[in-house]
């Protein structure tokens, strides 16, 4: 069995909060030597499927099992500040609305509390022939737990 300092590095929740935490890498970087700006989309992107995962959010199962998976069907980001190589940063996603074949999401990439990047992301859940689905249930159940509630 793999020591759990071999394991991948995971997001936690503070409250309703999920917290990812990604180092910049070379290889996320222009010519420019700051973050390349779709990469910012990989980073919100694991944020969420870790935030999904830890909140009981089985995608994978679902997946297998023909049930579908989600699909980004809005996304609007805004661009502050650029990443360097070698930064700390950290995604701080906030799920803020739960509809039938739907999640909105509010996430923001930051290094020591300043904002470098932040999006609205709706992610709907479609069906293997691509037409929207209900989410089970069960996984509205676990999202409603989740929406932020303007906590301080």
């Amino acid at each position: 069995m793999a020591e759990v300092s071999d394991r991948p590095a995971e997001g936690r929740f503070e409250g309703r909060e999920h917290r990812f935490p990604v180092r910049v890498y070379f290889e996320d970087t222009d010519l420019s030597g700051a973050v390349y700006h779709a990469n910012y989309l990989r980073y919100m992107e694991r944020a969420r499927s870790d935030m999904l995962r830890l909140g009981g959010i089985d995608q994978r199962a679902a997946f297998e099992a023909g049930e579908g998976s989600y699909a980004i069907a809005n996304l609007a980001i805004r661009y502050a500040a650029p990443a360097r190589l070698d930064d700390a940063l950290i995604v701080v996603s906030r799920m803020t609305q739960v509809r039938a074949a739907g999640v909105a999401i509010h996430q923001r990439v930051m290094r020591d509390g300043l904002v470098l990047a932040e999006a609205d992301v709706v992610a709907a859940l479609v069906a293997p022939n691509g037409r929207p689905r209900r989410q089970p249930r069960a996984w509205i159940d676990i999202y409603e737990r989740l929406v932020w509630q303007g906590e301080a």
